[in-house]
Order: structure tokens, then sequence, then C-alpha cells
């Protein structure tokens, strides 16, 4: 199928794990794909592989908490036509694991930077194409550390949570343009940084979740797939968990 057929998204963080599935399937179903990550050789990588199976990506070596960065990637995807269709708001840090006491101002600042900046950064970017082509679709990742607790990761979970926020509000304000804002919220999910098989770690959140596994990337891009099409033309402000049941237990 070509759900995305003629629309130019861009995928920030899209050069490994959950961004590089969403920027390959987003291809696969038409779209024109901006990859923007901070990992140039990745990045690169991943945007020659989907234009050798027939797709349409480039990568742009992006540093979503830089105002420069932001402009230059957004009008790479833009282009001739001036239109952004699609942002998807994947890029984060995954700061170190530590409770209140033992966290850092330093970390606090780069996950703030990053993790919700990031995509108010880019969402603020973009308002403007899509405002002027009255149709638009922001999907930002958040994760389920937004919606139950977790240990020793706090900087990171309070900004996940805050990007629920950035969601919420991004749907009130710019639904009358036909501009939809909606969030992720995966579970566990098997990427380079995950617990292995055969860890503590990996067996634990294996046992959260009702499926008795954890989640592939794969998996999350087919949810932010339905998002971004014109099969989700009546759905904005939502979250939506993809955990395996981790929630609702």
């Amino acid at each position: 199928m070509e759900r995305l057929k003629g629309k130019a998204a861009i995928v920030t963080g899209g050069s490994n794990g959950i961004g590089k599935a969403i920027s390959e399937l987003f291809a696969e179903e038409g779209a024109r794909v901006v990859i923007a990550d901070i990992e140039t050789e990745s990045g690169a990588s991943v945007a020659a592989e989907i234009v050798r199976k027939g797709g349409d990506a480039v990568f742009s070596r992006t540093d979503v908490s830089s105002a420069a960065d932001v402009a230059n990637v957004v009008k790479l995807a833009a282009g001739d036509d001036g239109r952004v269709d699609i942002l998807c708001n994947n890029a984060a840090y995954l700061t170190n694991w530590n409770g209140i006491v033992e966290s850092t101002t330093e970390e606090w600042e780069k996950a703030f930077r990053v993790n919700l900046m990031g995509a108010y950064n880019l969402t603020k970017e973009v308002l403007p194409l899509m405002l002027q082509q009255k149709q638009g679709s922001v999907v930002n990742i958040a994760s389920i550390q937004a919606l139950v607790g977790c240990p020793t990761s706090v900087a990171y979970t309070a900004m996940k949570s805050a990007m629920l926020g950035l969601t919420l509000s991004t749907a009130y304000d710019y639904g009358p343009q036909n501009i939809r804002a909606n969030a992720i919220c995966p579970g566990p999910i098997q990427t380079r940084i995950s617990p292995k098989p055969g860890d503590a770690a990996y067996q634990w959140q294996c046992d959260q979740t009702m499926l008795a596994r954890v989640g592939y990337p794969r998996e999350i891009a087919y949810a932010a797939l339905f998002l971004a099409s014109d099969e989700a033309s009546y759905v904005t402000g939502t979250v939506i968990p993809v955990d395996g049941g981790w929630t609702a237990k």
C-alpha cells in the first residue's frame, strides 16, 4: 500500500531503533523521508538503504536542540513544494539510571534540551507550513514512563511526561486548522541499548507485559504509520500505549 504517497515526512532520531523502523516504513508507504539525527554514519546508511530499495529518503545531520539545525532540516524537507505533511518527534536522550538524589543538573538540562525542547523546536518550525497547507500530522514518541512509575530514570520520565502535555496543547490549538497531534508511548522495545535476553532486566520487562515479551521497533512504526496517515483523519490528542499490555495491568 501507499498510505503516505506524496507526503513529506521528517523523522528525528531516525538512524537507529524505533526511528529507523519508522523511517523505513514511512518510505515503504510512499513518503519522502528526511532522517534527522546526530549520528551521521548510521543515518546516511539508513537513507541509502531506503533509496536502494526504491524509496525516497535523505539524511540530514541534525541536533534537535539547535535552532539553526532545525531550521535547516525543515527547509530541506519542505523542498520546492514548501510543505511538510508529517513530523515524527522521536529523538531522545536516555539519561543515566538515577533517582532524584543521584541525578545531576547536567543530565536534567540535556534531557530537557533534547527530549522536550527538541520536539518543541521541530513542531514550532513545521507548524507555519502545516497552517499554510491546512493539514498536518505530528506524531510524538513518548514512553510508558510518562504513564506508569519506573525506577531510576527521573529526568527522562519527567521530560516524556511533559511531552504528553506538548502533544495535547498542539492538538487543541491547531485542530481547527486540520493539524493533528498524537503521542505513542512505547513499552519495552528491543533496540541496541535494551537489556538482552538472559539479563535479569530483560526478564523483568517481559514479566510486566500481558504478552510476556518485549516489543520490536517495527511494532511502534506501524502505530506511527496509522497516526501519520489519512486513516487517522479523526484522531487527535490521543496517547496510545504500544506496550504489550504493561499499562493495562
